[in-house]
C-alpha cells in the first residue's frame, strides 16, 4: 500500500543535528516511518539540487532524508579530501539520527561515499542505490577534477548552468532535458541551502581524484542487494564503470537509460522511480 507523503521536498524545512559537535544539515520527504533512504549528493551538491521529482517520487512510499556533509552548503566544519573520511561523515550522521539499518542513494561522488559506508559500516545498510558513479580506481574517475574546470569554464563562456555539460548529452533531447531538470531544481523559492564553497569544493575534488587513483577493492565484499544505474553516455564517470560494479558485485542489477548522460536518473526521473520503488521494496 502507497504510504500518505507528510510533505514535498520543495516545502521541506531545514533541520539540523549534531553529529560529533558539528552542525550537520538535512531535509525529510514522506512519512517518518520504516527504513529511511538517505540520499548522499554529488560533487558540489547541496540540498536544493537533489531533483524534487526524485526525492518525492521515492518518498510516496518511503521515508526519504537527503543531508549536506561536513563542509558542504550550511554544514558545519571542513570538508575532507577523501571520500574515506566523508564516508566516516556521512556514518556519524546516521547514528546521530539513531538509525540502525537504512537504505542508501548516492548519485555520482554519493555513490563512492555509499560504497565506502557500506564497506565500513555493513550492517547498518540493508539495500543500495549506485547511480553515476563508479568503484575506486574506476575508468576515467582520476580525470574528473580536470573535465569539471573545463566545464566551469566553459559554463562561464556561455553563461549555461555547468550541469547543462556534465549531467546529460548534447542531443536535442538530451539539452530538453537538461532545461527541465535545472528548471526543477529551482522550484524552492525560500529557506534555500547555501552553495558550496570554494575551498569546499577544491577539496571535494581532491577526494574524487584520489579516489580514482586507488586500488579497486573486492566488490563481492558487498553482499546488500544492490541497484546499479546510469545514463548510457557519462562522460563525466564513464558508463563501463557502472557495468564494472554490477559485474563485481555478487547482488547487483544494472540500469542503462538511452540517450543520457551523467543525470540519467534525473532525465528519466519517472523511470528511475518506478524502478528504485520496486527494488526498494522487494
Amino acid at each position: 500500500m502507497t504510504k500518505k507523503v507528510s510533505k514535498r521536498y520543495v516545502d521541506s524545512p531545514t533541520r539540523t543535528v549534531s553529529v560529533d559537535g558539528t552542525d550537520f544539515v538535512y531535509r525529510v520527504a514522506g512519512e517518518e516511518s520504516g527504513v529511511p533512504v538517505i540520499f548522499l549528493n554529488h560533487l558540489a551538491g547541496v540540498l536544493d539540487d537533489w531533483d524534487p521529482r526524485v526525492v518525492d517520487g521515492i518518498a510516496a512510499e518511503h521515508w526519504v532524508i537527503t543531508f549536506d556533509n561536513r563542509g558542504i552548503g550550511a554544514s558545519g566544519g571542513a570538508t575532507p579530501q577523501t571520500v574515506e573520511e566523508m564516508a566516516d561523515d556521512a556514518i556519524g550522521f546516521i547514528r546521530s539520527l539513531g538509525f540502525d539499518e537504512v537504505d542508501l542513494l548516492g548519485f555520482s561522488l554519493g555513490g563512492a561515499v555509499a560504497q565506502e559506508v557500506v564497506l565500513k559500516a555493513p550492517s547498518l545498510v540493508r539495500r543500495l542505490i549506485l547511480a553515476g558513479t563508479g568503484p575506486a580506481g574506476g575508468v576515467g574517475i582520476a580525470n574528473i577534477p580536470a573535465l569539471a574546470y573545463r566545464s566551469q569554464l566553459r559554463s562561464l563562456l556561455t553563461f549555461r548552468d555547468i550541469r547543462t555539460y556534465l549531467f546529460f548529452t548534447s542531443t536535442r533531447n538530451g539539452r530538453e532535458k537538461a532545461k527541465k531538470f535545472l528548471k526543477r531544481v529551482k522550484e524552492r523559492k525560500s529557506d534555500r541551502d547555501k552553495s558550496i564553497s570554494v575551498a569546499s569544493f577544491r577539496s571535494q575534488l581532491k577526494a574524487i581524484r584520489r579516489y580514482g587513483l586507488q586500488d579497486t577493492p573486492d566488490l563481492s565484499r558487498i553482499q546488500q542487494p544492490v541497484l546499479v544505474a546510469n545514463g548510457e553516455s557519462d562522460a563525466m564517470v564513464p558508463s563501463v564503470n557502472s557495468a564494472h560494479l554490477a559485474l563485481g558485485i555478487t547482488n547487483a542489477k544494472l540500469v542503462l537509460y538511452k540517450d543520457a548522460g551523467h543525470g540519467g536518473v534525473f532525465q528519466y526521473h519517472s523511470e528511475f522511480v518506478e524502478e528504485a520503488l520496486r527494488f526498494l521494496g522487494d
